[in-house]
């Protein structure tokens, strides 16, 4: 058998983690290095509502990360049930797509979405949104019956369990005898060793997936930044909502992504600044506010978590794989993380592996 290629991977987010396993699954050798543990909860990565929105995103993005939306939206149910089939603990994943609704005072900002969405929107998936009315929306979601006179069902989209997948990664990186190097800042990384400190570990090949912490070696003529965004996380016996909600406003749109137990994640900054600060009080007020508003009952929601990240993005905010002085890079992937990494990864496995059956048709393990 053709001997593997031993990959060092800097950086053991969503897209260090994903690629780590896919090419453990093939057979090769990983090195995975980060600067944090792999339980930290400060990351991007566990810092999202994981939805998975190619609809909802084209709206505010391109053809180019609809297209990875779409193939990804294809890999993730096979990919979580590869994990579940080997011992991992069972990861939430529905696809029960996404509502999109708006109070009264701000129905132009739900028309100004609706007509974005349907002008870029290909012929063919032009099926996937439904416009609903009162009873059509009370129908697919109760808890929100005679709160919206209309709304919009966008077909297919879901949401998965963030923490869930990151942990179950992590259990199966470990089970397939991937190398961790966890409290390890990267200084720097080149064809053949990734460097930490004063220690040079040698690898066949590198990958830098360190989002953000790759910003000082990444051109200049598409300078990557960071870009912060604050979420909450409640729980709230109150309501249950089947699928992630979308409440548009004027100023922001606010995302609700239902968790198991009554758990939800609330997000909807977006904020032009590299703060790694916590979550900023005005943040908080906007998106409690809006919340309460989406449904009463939230005003006794407990608050579980606040947390702040930045998402890495880059001028055009389009993901991005290519190579540099012989160093792969995956970074990019802004506040479409979760639903174009794994098409990205995919990408990238074939220019690792190129013409490697064991890519196409990973063996069972």
């Amino acid at each position: 058998m053709t001997k593997r290629p031993h990959i060092g991977i800097a950086g053991a987010g969503l897209a260090g983690r994903l690629l780590a396993w896919r090419l453990l699954r093939a057979n090769c050798r990983v090195s995975l290095f980060d600067a944090h543990t792999r339980d930290d909860l400060a990351s991007a990565s566990h810092t999202a509502a994981a939805m998975l929105s190619p609809l909802a995103e084209l709206a505010v993005s391109d053809d180019a990360v609809f297209e990875l939306g779409q193939r990804s939206m294809q890999l993730w149910p096979h990919w979580i049930n590869e994990l579940a089939a080997h011992g991992a603990e069972p990861v939430y994943f529905r696809t029960e797509g996404t509502l999109v609704v708006a109070h009264r005072p701000d129905s132009a900002s739900l028309e100004h979405f609706t007509r974005l969405l349907t002008h870029k929107l290909p012929d063919a998936c032009r099926g996937q949104v439904q416009a609903l009315d009162a009873q059509q929306l009370a129908q697919l979601e109760p808890a929100l019956a005679g709160r919206f006179g209309s709304g919009l069902f966008l077909q297919g989209e879901g949401q998965l369990a963030n923490d869930q997948l990151m942990a179950a990664l992590a259990h199966d990186i470990d089970r397939l005898g991937g190398q961790w190097h966890e409290r390890r800042t990267v200084d720097c990384l080149d064809e053949r060793q990734v460097v930490c400190g004063a220690v040079r570990h040698a690898v066949d090949v590198a990958v830098d997936a360190r989002g953000v912490g790759s910003k000082a070696d990444w051109p200049a003529a598409n300078p990557l930044r960071g870009v912060r965004g604050e979420v909450l996380r409640v729980a709230c016996a109150g309501v249950t909502l089947q699928r992630p909600v979308r409440l548009m406003h004027p100023r922001y749109q606010l995302y609700v992504a239902p968790r198991p137990g009554n758990q939800f994640v609330v997000g909807a900054t977006e904020l032009e600044s590299e703060d790694t600060g916590p979550v900023t009080v005005r943040s908080v007020l906007e998106l409690a506010s809006a919340l309460h508003s989406l449904h009463p009952a939230f005003g006794e929601a407990r608050v579980l978590r606040m947390s702040a990240a930045l998402r890495p993005a880059l001028n055009d905010h389009r993901p991005a794989v290519d190579r540099r002085a012989g160093v792969w890079h995956i970074n990019g992937l802004y506040r479409h993380g979760y639903l174009c990494a794994p098409a990205l990864v995919e990408d990238l496995m074939h220019k690792l592996l190129p013409g490697d059956d064991a890519v196409a048709n990973p063996p069972t393990l």
